[in-house]
């Protein structure tokens, strides 16, 4: 990624004088935050930076627990985060260790096993959802946010394809959330997709994710081959 050290650069005035640089990737769900944040933390480290990366998406309750409030089918809107866990995390690593638990998309659920003690790092990217929402997101304990977007056809493409991905898998793995669905042709499977995005995750984009836009420092819009094609200011 060619925008990388530009990028770096704009975030630079941004960075405190001590502690670790907390800054946050959010957008779209399939937009592609995973691998740009990682793509960043290789720029960052190739520097020297001790760089670690963090996701929302470990502070998501659990499948039991969202159950019971009503919103297992609403997963990734506000209300389905454990927004004073995020909170508390971002605040002790400034100073010191903390745990961040983590999420299997493969079971679609936290698995506690794959929680992660980390040490105050130079610099820690937190990608995922829920970042700087109006009501519940953690701002102000952010350094710096970026927002990924794209056109809406390929994000739905894009979350297609990862469906279909973790369906194929799931095919030899008994234990995968998407085991339930192997007994289904590829078109229904294709079609499920498909009205997931559009009822869930195209919903939330409008309704919540959308707002972090404008609270952002850095807007990185992606070409349809997930190359970033602009990178602007809200």
């Amino acid at each position: 990624m060619s925008h990388l050290p530009h990028i770096a650069d704009l975030l630079g005035p941004l960075r405190p004088a001590s502690g670790p640089f907390i800054l946050g990737v959010t957008g779209s769900v399939a937009v592609g935050k995973s691998t740009f944040a990682q793509a960043l933390a290789d720029h960052f480290a190739a520097g020297g930076a001790r760089v670690e990366i963090a996701c929302t998406d470990g502070f998501l309750r659990s499948n039991a627990a969202l159950e019971a409030m009503g919103l297992l089918s609403q997963k990734g809107v506000p209300a389905t985060y454990d927004h004073d866990a995020l909170r508390t995390a971002l605040t002790a690593i400034r100073t010191g260790p903390a745990d961040f638990p983590a999420y299997s998309h493969v079971v679609y659920d936290i698995d506690p096993a794959l929680t992660r003690r980390l040490a105050a790092p130079d610099v820690l990217l937190v990608e995922g959802l829920t970042l700087r929402h109006p009501d519940t997101g953690p701002a102000g304990l952010l350094d710096a946010m970026i927002y990924l977007e794209a056109d809406e056809a390929d994000l739905e493409r894009w979350y297609v394809a990862r469906f279909m991905q973790l369906w194929e898998a799931a095919e030899h793995d008994p234990t995968s959330f998407y085991a339930r669905f192997r007994q289904m042709s590829r078109e229904e499977t294709d079609a499920l997709a498909r009205m997931v995005w559009h009822e869930v995750n195209l919903k939330n984009l409008h309704d919540h994710i959308v707002h972090a836009r404008g609270r952002a420092d850095l807007v990185v819009a992606k070409a349809p081959d997930h190359a970033i094609a602009s990178v602007t200011r809200p």
